[in-house]
C-alpha cells in the first residue's frame, strides 16, 4: 500500500456505496450534503433488513476502507437500534432498518442536498 493514493471523498462516498450493494443494501443513496452544510461533503443512506445483515455492512464498511488507510472517526448506534451511523468526516453512512429510516427521513430533512447516486 506503500504510495497508494488517498481517496477522495467522493471515491470514498460511490466505494461505501458498493460496499453495500455487495452485502444486498436496499435504497442507497448519496447526497452532496457539502453545498449545504459544513458537517460533511457526502452522506451515504441505506436500508437494510435485519440486524445480521447491519453487521454484514458495517463489518465490511470498516475491513474494505482500514485498506485504503481509512478508519472511522466514530461509529454511532447498536444493531437492535435500526440506526449505524459511521462518521468517516468527509462522508458520513447512515444504515436503516426500513421502519427506522421511514420515520428519520433524512432524505427529506437534507432535501436541499442534491442527491448525486440512487441504486434500488
Amino acid at each position: 500500500m506503500k504510495g497508494e493514493a488517498l481517496l477522495e471523498p467522493i471515491e470514498l462516498a460511490r466505494e461505501i456505496a458498493e460496499i453495500i450493494s455487495d452485502k444486498k443494501g436496499a435504497d442507497i443513496v448519496i447526497l452532496d450534503t457539502g453545498k449545504v452544510s459544513t458537517l460533511s461533503d457526502y452522506f451515504v443512506i441505506a436500508t437494510v433488513e435485519s440486524e445480521r445483515q447491519a453487521r454484514a455492512v458495517v463489518d465490511d464498511i470498516e475491513k474494505k476502507l482500514k485498506a485504503h488507510r481509512k478508519l472511522p472517526l466514530s461509529v454511532e448506534g447498536e444493531l437492535n437500534s435500526g440506526w449505524i451511523l459511521l462518521d468517516y468526516g468527509s462522508v458520513i453512512a447512515h444504515i436503516f432498518d426500513p421502519g427506522t429510516r421511514d420515520y428519520y427521513d433524512l432524505e427529506e430533512l437534507w432535501s436541499n442536498a442534491p442527491v448525486l447516486v440512487r441504486m434500488q
